[in-house]
């Protein structure tokens, strides 16, 4: 819950040595089902919320400062 509502305010998870990141992009506050962007390497792709929270859990994804938005998406 407490990384779901972090997520939600735009907290950007990543781990900068491994170029990861997990976050929602500000235009989707408020929509009924955002979507999240899984960053990695030179890759991008739009996972679902229950992806986001997993990867933020197996990947060991912290809090972090993503090198083109900053600490927040929005």
């Amino acid at each position: 819950m407490i990384r779901e509502a972090q997520l939600e305010r735009g907290i950007i998870f990543g781990d900068r040595h491994t170029d990861e990141y997990v976050y929602m992009p500000g235009s989707e506050v408020g929509a009924e089902h955002p979507v999240y962007v899984y960053e990695y390497g030179n890759g991008r792709r739009d996972i679902d919320l229950t992806e986001a929270l997993y990867l933020i859990r197996v990947r060991d994804l912290r809090p972090t400062l993503h090198p083109l938005l900053g600490r927040t998406s929005c």
